[in-house]
């Protein structure tokens, strides 16, 4: 439980996995690697974090959407294999921004998830990644997220 322990000394609650908003599962396991699903960013109420990083977001909000959705994939993992020691390494990130069409920082805005991941795990946190920015996310959700993650047999 020395993940569990980590999160509580950050105050990190992690939620329970999302319920995804159409005809999927938010994660996948198959041998020992985990697929999750682009997750949105939900805070602790429940409700999502809307808009567009570069107009109605700045870049530090936008890096607080990408750490809930960060929080939010921990919940969804932790749901499908029981127990977060069981990471062995995150592999890779895909961090979508729904942005401006001249922002360009949106690597600045998934470091939000990537600087978690590193936090909470390490070295095993350390990461593959892709940050690109986009016209629209469903729900007009400010950053959605899909990770791959290797764990332990």
């Amino acid at each position: 439980m020395q993940i569990e322990a980590r999160l509580k000394e950050m105050g990190i609650k992690v939620p329970a996995a999302v319920t995804p908003v159409a005809n999927y599962v938010p994660a996948v396991q198959t041998g020992n690697l985990v697929f999750l699903s682009g997750h949105g960013p939900y805070q602790e109420d429940g409700s999502l974090i809307t808009g567009r990083v570069g107009d109605t977001l700045t870049i530090e909000q936008g890096y607080e959407a990408a750490r809930r959705v960060g929080i939010g994939l921990l919940g969804s993992l932790k749901s499908l294999i029981g127990d977060l020691d069981r990471v062995k390494q995150v592999v890779k990130l895909l961090g979508m921004v729904n942005c401006s069409a001249d922002f360009l920082d949106q690597p600045k805005v998934i470091n939000g998830a990537s600087d978690l991941l590193v936090e909470v795990f390490g070295d095993k946190g350390k990461h593959a990644r892709s940050a690109v920015g986009m016209n629209a996310l469903p729900l007009n959700i400010a950053v959605e997220i899909e990770m791959i993650v290797e764990v332990e047999g």
